[in-house]
């Protein structure tokens, strides 16, 4: 180019000469020492932890794998796929790349893995931005408080738990109490305008029957899905977790109210674990490492409602293993988030769906966003629900007089209402209003 022609043509040069000044112009390579189990140990190359690597195994596509630490001189770290073909020797290449998920409007209505790609068959995802996969922690002030309820669709939530915009609340149960299908309800059910739905560590066989049975084609076309499913890399797993989050950000950012559901936040951990132990972690808590319990505030304190942007509120589901809700993982859930609705198997042995436990169940939000009057009939109504189990072996073997106590009579005379206005069928949602008038109908 002749002296003088950029400024001529008005070409603006000085931002490319400036980009060239950090663009690393050749690789930095390091070689494959050994791999056991989950971790990779290398001689180089120069990277830091949460990097994303490359080993080229000469066996089709070169493998991603992301560092985790350092020990002895080498490089630590774990594959974002299958380990099979890796050999001593194999180059492992560093090129600097950021942990980024895409994100933007053209993702509603698809099925991504753990991985941002499209898996539902409908071809590419079109014009996406790039977002961090774990962005800086948020700064507390700049957190908006929490005042407006949100319908979920769910009687019993909207009526006895009712949820605030930007509210992060826990879905505790054991195995095949309902959570899955809670969440497709709040799902077509909910006034929020984009749902984004993470299903981490499901079986794969239950990833199509969710889309099709419990979220149905009315709430995918306003969601985003991520998927990793059970036998995908624990790396996988989290990543599916982180991007959920992003993606969820990005609406938020762009002034919608998002909900955003995970499935299972307990899944997160347990892949934690499995990276946690392979890098050397002492074993702690039911052999949980302690990187799992700094992890979870990272991830879920990132939903909530931001000042002047958007909301996302979150519904996160904690498998208790053993239905022990004192659990580590569940333990420190609830310790974190805003609230927590407690599955019953008792209560789904009963064909009471959803099986939602009122008592033990608490929004710790409800009274910043509802009336007084709502809050009465709530408390009527959880008086009982109290009453009536403090009794109910008193009155199952037939020991209770009818008169003798005038709170265990009123109790009684409404149980089958009380029932009636808590359960709910699965393919039926409602409004928050219409549920709050319902309860005010119960209680009067």
């Amino acid at each position: 180019m002749a002296p003088g022609l950029a400024p001529e043509i008005g070409f603006p040069l000085d931002r490319y000469i400036a980009r060239l000044s950090t663009v690393e112009t050749a690789p930095v390579v390091g070689q494959v020492a050994r791999v056991v189990g989950l971790l990779i140990e290398s001689n180089g190359p120069a990277a830091s932890v949460g990097e994303i690597c490359e080993v080229r195994t000469g066996r089709g596509a070169p493998l991603p794998v992301e560092v985790v630490g350092f020990r002895d001189g080498r490089l630590l770290s774990v594959p974002l796929g299958d380990t099979t073909g890796i050999r001593p020797g194999d180059p492992i290449v560093s090129r600097g790349n950021a942990l980024t998920v895409p994100v933007g409007p053209t993702l509603l209505g698809r099925v991504i893995d753990g991985l941002g790609r499209p898996i539902d068959g409908k071809g590419p995802l079109g014009a996406v931005d790039q977002a961090p996969l774990r962005p800086d922690a948020l700064n507390p002030m700049a957190r908006e408080p929490i005042r407006t309820p949100i319908g979920t669709g769910v009687r019993a939530i909207d009526a006895m738990l009712t949820c605030g915009r930007g509210q992060r609340i826990g879905v505790f149960g054991g195995s095949g109490v309902g959570k899955s299908t809670l969440l497709g309800m709040m799902a077509r059910g909910t006034e929020a305008d984009v749902v984004v739905l993470a299903l981490i560590g499901e079986r794969g066989r239950e990833v199509r029957s969710f889309l099709e049975h419990d979220l149905g084609p009315e709430g995918l076309a306003r969601s985003v899905v991520v998927v990793s499913t059970s036998d995908s890399p624990p790396l996988t797993r989290q990543r599916a977790a982180y991007a959920a989050t992003a993606i969820a950000e990005a609406f938020r950012d762009r002034g919608q109210h998002v909900l955003l559901m995970m499935d299972s936040v307990t899944r997160f951990a347990m892949a934690q674990r499995e990276v946690g132990l392979a890098a050397g972690e002492p074993p702690t808590a039911k052999g949980y490492p302690p990187s799992v319990f700094a992890r979870l505030p990272g991830l879920l304190e990132r939903a909530g409602a931001m000042r002047g942007r958007g909301s996302i509120t979150a519904f996160y589901t904690v498998l208790v293993e053993g239905d022990d809700h004192n659990e580590p993982i569940a333990d420190a859930v609830r310790g974190i988030l805003d609230g927590h609705i407690v599955l019953s198997r008792d209560l789904a042995a009963r064909n009471h769906y959803p099986a939602i436990d009122i008592l033990p169940s608490v929004s710790r939000t409800m009274p910043d966003v509802t009336t007084p009057e709502h809050r009465m009939h709530a408390a009527t109504v959880r008086e009982w629900l109290a009453t009536l189990r403090d009794n109910e072996d008193l009155v199952s073997v037939g020991a209770y007089v009818a008169g003798s106590n005038p709170r265990i009579d009123t109790a009684l005379a409404r149980r089958d209402a009380i029932s009636r206005f808590l359960c709910q069928p699965a393919d039926t949602c409602g409004r928050l209003t219409d549920h709050i008038a319902q309860l005010a109908a119960l209680a009067s």
